[in-house]
């Protein structure tokens, strides 16, 4: 009789332990497609997807940088970076509250701050939850080995394709295409 308890006990304890886990699973699995869903609305594809400004985003390497720079005038041209798991070139080496932190605060881990692009003064009001479920699914994306170009100062000559970015007045003041 003894035995037969024992074993009943071993039985419901691994079956309560086999539940946490698959829980778990399905919570971090919810995270994940809350992140999916807040990049997607986000926008962040646009900027670190390759392809994306150019009217034919590779969805082979979603978010694993940009081929596309922003200059702004008296800071250079940045490139989206690889958002990815990849440890080398991406954020796989980032722990989920230096994303957040990127994300919300605009600070990477080493202390700089990100390019004034990247619009993490709208996503400070951003929930820490959201941000996190950014993070988990940022983690969970393969990794793709791309280190973008750049930085780029002021005086560099960036070799990738550039938007600039203009205010008004300078857009509005440049002549006409040749022809028009």
């Amino acid at each position: 009789m003894r035995t037969s308890i024992s074993r009943a006990a071993h039985f419901g304890i691994a079956i309560a332990v086999a539940m946490a886990a698959t829980q778990a699973a399905l919570a971090q699995s919810a995270q994940v497609k809350r992140g999916l869903y807040l990049v997607n609305i986000g926008g962040c594809n646009d900027c670190h997807t390759p392809g994306s400004f150019l009217g034919k985003r590779d969805t082979s390497r979603t978010l694993g940088g940009s081929d596309v720079g922003f200059a702004i005038p008296g800071m250079g041209v940045f490139v989206g970076p690889n958002l990815t798991s990849d440890k080398e070139t991406g954020l796989g080496n980032w722990t989920n509250d230096q994303i957040v932190t990127a994300i919300r605060a605009g600070k990477r881990p080493d202390g700089r701050m990100l390019a004034p692009v990247m619009p993490y003064n709208d996503f400070a009001s951003m929930t820490k939850e959201d941000a996190l479920a950014i993070a988990a699914y940022l983690k969970s994306l393969p990794a793709i080995g791309n280190k973008v170009p750049g930085p780029f100062g002021p005086a560099d000559k960036p070799d990738v394709f550039v938007m600039t970015v203009l205010p008004a007045p300078v857009y509005n003041g440049l002549p006409p295409p040749p022809g028009k």
